[in-house]
């Protein structure tokens, strides 16, 4: 199947067609045979996404046909280069592929039609809990949607198994869920907190945590316990349980470290954002102590490999 610009353009305008937005792309629903359904992704500029193939329910079919535009794809080490009119068949990549657009990229999606349609469902609750936290705390969403990304490559940094890193996905994306059941005065205060407001503002981790292990979509709830330890210290200081060093899973250390980049990175309403140097000079001084010292390696290697953009 070929999209011509024409088509694409009738596609993105037409309001009846389903669709999710993800926050870094539009998925929509363009139609379907027995066995293929076929969408639109439309990824946004300077933004990433990640296939992990897996044979499913249906027949197995998933490829991705750039039908404008050039996208970037990582696999294993390796980079090349998917131009328009080219097709990549997911079936063929077992372990974790990793796109990339520097500008807009139109992708036609092909999936069989049972395992599409289910994972179009889920997104569409996955985002209405995402619009959820972004209409109590816009700089939540968005916050979420980078840790989402900047965890995934420090996860395949550090080189560990593909078969986890949907968790982590999930784990880093919700890490701040619980923030829905803390007052909208507090998380937007500019002064500092009270002692009581302080207790209610840490709670965020053990009630995010509940709320994904009492979650409608079941794979959620594996992603628990990230959401509970991200604010865990390496020296034992941190919150809710005071876990210590090994104690605290690989993917909430990588979490706590990507996620305090971020809110340094960015401003906040009590605070003005820090220079990529100044936050990389407070990591540091983490090292060991807030965050572990593994992960913190590995991250200053991929800011030096990403020439220190903070996308």
């Amino acid at each position: 199947m070929k999209l011509t610009r024409e088509q694409i353009k009738y596609i993105k305008e037409n309001t009846s067609l389903p669709r999710n937005d993800v926050g870094h792309a539009m998925s929509t629903y363009i139609g379907k045979t027995d066995k293929v359904a076929y969408s639109l992704f439309s990824l946004l500029p300077n933004r990433s996404f990640w296939v992990r193939y897996t044979k499913g329910i249906g027949s197995g079919i998933e490829k991705y046909t750039v039908v404008q535009g050039i996208l970037e794809v990582q696999y294993e080490g390796h980079t090349f280069i998917l131009n328009e009119g080219e097709t990549l068949d997911a079936s063929e990549y077992p372990e974790l592929l990793s796109f990339y657009g520097e500008d807009a990229v139109e992708i036609l999606v092909e999936m069989s039609t049972e395992e599409f349609e289910m994972n179009f469902r889920n997104t569409e609750i996955v985002q209405r809990d995402a619009a959820a936290i972004e209409k109590v705390d816009g700089y939540t969403f968005h916050h979420c949607s980078r840790i989402k990304d900047y965890s995934i490559e420090l996860w395949k940094k550090l080189g560990q198994p593909i078969e986890r890193v949907t968790m982590l996905r999930w784990g880093a994306y919700f890490h701040d869920i619980g923030k829905l059941a803390v007052p909208i005065e507090i998380l937007n205060k500019p002064g500092k907190l009270t002692s009581e407001e302080w207790e209610l503002m840490k709670s965020h981790t053990v009630k995010g945590a509940q709320m994904m292990r009492e979650h409608e979509i079941i794979w959620l709830r594996d992603a628990a316990f990230i959401v509970e330890e991200h604010h865990e210290r390496y020296d034992g200081k941190g919150y809710p349980h005071g876990l210590k060093g090994e104690e605290i899973s690989l993917e909430a250390s990588i979490v706590s470290v990507v996620d305090s980049f971020d809110a340094m990175t960015t401003n906040r309403v009590y605070r003005n954002a820090l220079t990529i140097k100044e936050a990389i000079q407070e990591i540091i001084k983490g090292r060991g102590t807030q965050f572990n010292p593994t992960v913190v390696d590995a991250f200053l290697k991929l800011l030096h490999d990403q020439e220190f953009k903070w996308r």
